[in-house]
């Protein structure tokens, strides 16, 4: 497993379970499978560059954030051991039927009812595991625009080196960059046709997955899929 010196960031994620046609279809949707690594064929949208409009959540694999992407203070062994106990000790629980949404901008699924286990787990993994978070640079934090955030978002920035965090978190599994109105018309029936149906079956949260990026600019992979106990 990657040592610090090798390890850019880190990130726990919700990320769909390897059978759940989620997975797949999501994976395809973005052009690449975060599990291997591997380029998928997208669907062929007429009138639209799919591959362009995905570059930025390609980058990231399928996913929706729990604790964001940070610079580890420790070791990787060290946060891999205290999140396999993090998730042992919290108990799966059922995921609402997602939809497809726009979230300023961008198209992304979204639970369709709040989901407040899902909640509790995004902040305890801010929480829990954050003594393994190195803090942000000043560059880091000016990459989050502070003077456009509000007060609850700015504090959340310097203490917790993300500003959408518990009350300002929000779960969303993005799947495009932001689009104008124009894209968003052609962009949204392929996206509902190739994945609200996927979305919208039942599914169980039962791991937490543990995301690397061996190096600034390159793709996120699971490193570790994390089985809640409880």
């Amino acid at each position: 497993m990657m040592g610090v010196a090798s390890l850019a960031r880190a990130a726990l994620y919700w990320a769909p379970a390897i059978d759940d046609p989620l997975h797949r279809a999501g994976s395809a949707w973005l052009g690449r499978n975060a599990e291997t690594g591997a380029r998928l064929d997208q669907p062929a949208i007429p009138g639209a560059d799919l591959h362009a409009l995905t570059a930025d959540p390609r980058l990231y694999g399928l996913h929706a954030t729990l604790k964001p992407p940070f610079r580890l203070a420790g070791s990787y062994a060290a946060l891999r051991e205290e999140a396999a106990r993090l998730a042992a000790a919290t108990k799966p629980f059922d995921l609402p039927p997602l939809e497809l949404a726009s979230l300023d901008g961008f198209l992304a699924l979204r639970e369709s009812i709040p989901c407040p286990a899902l909640q509790a787990l995004a902040d305890l993994c801010v929480a829990a595991l954050d003594g393994h978070r190195a803090p942000p640079t000043e560059a880091e934090i000016a990459r989050r625009r502070p003077e456009r955030l509000d007060a609850a978002g700015l504090y959340n920035l310097r203490r917790w080196g993300y500003p959408h965090v518990f009350g300002e978190w929000r779960f969303h599994v993005t799947l495009t960059h932001r689009l104008t109105a124009e894209q968003e018309a052609v962009i949204r029936p392929a996206a509902e046709a190739a994945l609200a149906e996927t979305a919208a079956r039942p599914r169980r949260v039962a791991e937490l997955c543990l995301f690397t990026q061996p190096a600034p600019g390159e793709p996120f992979l699971i490193a570790e899929r994390l089985p809640l106990g409880g």
